[in-house]
């Protein structure tokens, strides 16, 4: 009997079909880059020191908004009223431009201040003031606005 070129084809085909099957190997799987969490920079030292009851480092989500990373936090009393401030580094004058904007939107109704290049407004809970000054972002919260500013002012000079 005899064999066309087809017929010899297909067994030589199907052998190395088959015998290839086994020996690939799935390309190796490519981890996703993680970032290593960005190292928070302790500025409790710069913090406004009259009447701060207490200082800390908070590693992420600094007054526990999502979109602004750890920093220094301080906690004020005086005659009885409670209010805080903290200081957020960001990595540049950009990226810190960038952050007060997007807390600007977590803001009700934030009034600009352009004088300080920030915002005062409400996140919810309390009010806020919130300004960028160099690669940080720096702000005064539970106070009104203008009482906020004076601190906001004193703030921004012992950050450099």
């Amino acid at each position: 009997m005899k064999r066309g070129p087809m017929r010899t084809a297909l067994p030589i085909l199907a052998f190395v079909l088959i015998g290839g099957c086994g020996t690939t190997s799935a390309p190796p799987q490519v981890q996703p880059k993680v970032e290593a969490p960005r190292r928070v920079m302790d500025h409790t030292p710069a913090l406004i020191q009259d009447h701060l009851v207490a200082s800390r480092v908070v590693p992420d989500h600094i007054l526990d908004q999502p979109k602004l990373p750890g920093g220094s936090f301080g906690e004020y009393e005086n005659k009885g009223r409670k209010y805080q401030s903290f200081i957020v580094d960001a990595a540049t004058d950009q990226a810190a431009a960038m952050m007060l904007f997007d807390f600007k939107a977590v803001l009700k109704d934030p009034e600009y201040i352009s004088y300080m290049g920030g915002y005062f407004g409400s996140d919810g809970k309390q009010p806020v003031y919130v300004f960028a000054k160099l690669h940080y972002i720096a702000g005064i919260t539970g106070l009104p606005k203008d009482q906020a500013d004076a601190l906001a002012r004193t703030l921004a000079s012992r950050i450099h």
